[in-house]
């Protein structure tokens, strides 16, 4: 058995299931594909799955070295390409006010980031344009 499912409910839109914690998610498409945009569509979660990985890789590496890490979050933005339809670009916004870092600790965490498993798997046609605002 798995760990997740998923159940096309109609309208373009699904309903996953994280199956060890009963936690559940929706997926609608966005306007510009015919959804109602009501939630995240697939390719969101691609993008924030980026996001979330690179942070909680970035988690165990502060955790390691006694930094907290409250505060830190990302802005970020997809292009999507028409043909085909996919995503073209990835730009990801890293913001983390009233941080103070040694330079050491800076590339620990960016390098962290950009050797998360999620950021591994995208596939190198995509452009990942990724900005560390580490304060």
């Amino acid at each position: 058995m798995g760990t997740l499912k998923n159940e096309y409910l109609g309208n373009l839109r699904t309903e996953g299931l994280h199956i060890p914690s009963g936690n559940k998610i929706i997926t609608d498409a966005p306007v510009d594909n015919m959804g109602k945009g009501e939630a995240f569509s697939p390719t969101d979660l691609m993008t924030f799955s980026l996001s979330a990985c690179m942070m909680t890789i970035m988690g165990q590496v502060a955790d390691r070295e006694k930094i907290d890490m409250s505060g830190l979050k990302t802005d970020i933005t997809k292009v999507m390409a028409a043909n085909p339809r996919r995503v073209a670009e990835i730009h990801i916004s890293f913001a983390w006010p009233n941080l103070v870092l040694s330079d050491k600790q800076k590339t620990m965490l960016i390098n962290a980031a950009r050797t998360c498993p999620v950021a591994q798997s995208i596939h190198p046609d995509i452009k990942l344009e990724v900005t560390f605002n580490l304060y």
